[in-house]
């Protein structure tokens, strides 16, 4: 397994898909994109963007689009909205007494236009800011879990192909029922499905990748032509995590979400010990 220094980690580009409509969230999209529906008192990008920065990354590129004008003012009052200040009236001149959070991040809001897929939003951000980073991450602004970022980024290194997918497990959407004859001989609720896949939605790839895969056309989808040919030429690596996971899609995901950080066990903070709690994952689908 390569080793990564932190420092080396600190400098990669973390492209968060911050642009789509969120339509089956519409009690919370009507006038905020997705990523920044509350998870908590924080919206939920927040907590994407503390994920990775517990394994070192800091530097942020958020891919806009609906509503962008909301994460821009965001990340623009974010000092003053978290610190003691004082604002000349006449002047406008601000001053900043003290910085009462402990967000060191590099955040860059790149508008990536209204309608664009998902592809074409990350060749546009990459065009002007992937810059000469050999690697960079991506992910939606939508997903938590407790995916060791560190290890899978190592894994994507040591195993040299151009992309690394996150894997994760869902649970059944619906309860089974095993039978001998007309006897019920097991009762399972949503079972887990062991060896089967899905895209987490964390990943990693190459600077090639974003010259070569996808396309700043507005159709160009991420989930569509650029994996699937990634994974036709043979560069597209799974990294498998079985524990926590969760996409917020509907109100549902994001009341059970509320309903964990709330309760002081959400796998995805910091500090959690996910060994001593009873939850694996958020029955969802992206």
């Amino acid at each position: 397994m390569v080793k990564i220094m932190m420092q080396e980690i600190s400098k990669t580009p973390v492209f968060i898909l911050c642009g789509g409509l969120g339509t089956r969230l519409k009690e919370e999209t009507e006038f905020k994109p997705k990523p920044m529906v509350p998870v908590g008192n924080h919206p939920v990008l927040w907590h994407i963007m503390h994920i990775y920065r517990r394994y070192g990354f800091r530097k942020f590129i958020l891919c806009t689009g609906f509503k962008s004008e909301v994460i821009k003012a965001y990340f623009l009052n974010y000092a003053s909205m978290n610190s003691d200040f004082t604002v000349d009236l006449k002047t406008n001149n601000l001053t900043v007494h003290s910085i009462d959070h402990e967000e060191d991040w590099e955040v860059t809001v790149a508008y990536t236009g209204e309608q664009t897929m998902t592809g074409a939003r990350i060749a546009i951000a990459a065009e002007k800011y992937l810059g000469d980073a050999e690697h960079a991450a991506v992910t939606y602004g939508d997903g938590l879990c407790n995916v060791n970022l560190k290890a899978e980024y190592e894994f994507h290194l040591a195993h040299g192909k151009i992309g690394t997918v996150l894997g994760v497990n869902p649970p059944s959407r619906f309860g089974e029922i095993h039978l001998s004859g007309d006897n019920v001989v097991e009762f399972s609720e949503k079972p887990e499905f062991k060896e089967s896949w899905i895209n987490g939605g964390f990943f990693f790839f190459k600077q090639e990748f974003f010259k070569k895969y996808v396309t700043k056309e507005e159709s160009c989808i991420l989930e569509k032509k650029p994996l699937i040919k990634l994974a036709e030429d043979g560069e597209l690596n799974m990294f498998k995590h079985r524990n926590f996971w969760a996409c917020m899609d509907t109100q549902r995901d994001r009341d059970l979400l509320n309903q964990l950080w709330e309760s002081g066990k959400a796998p995805w903070a910091p500090n959690f010990n996910f060994v001593d709690a009873n939850i694996s994952h958020i029955e969802t689908k992206r």
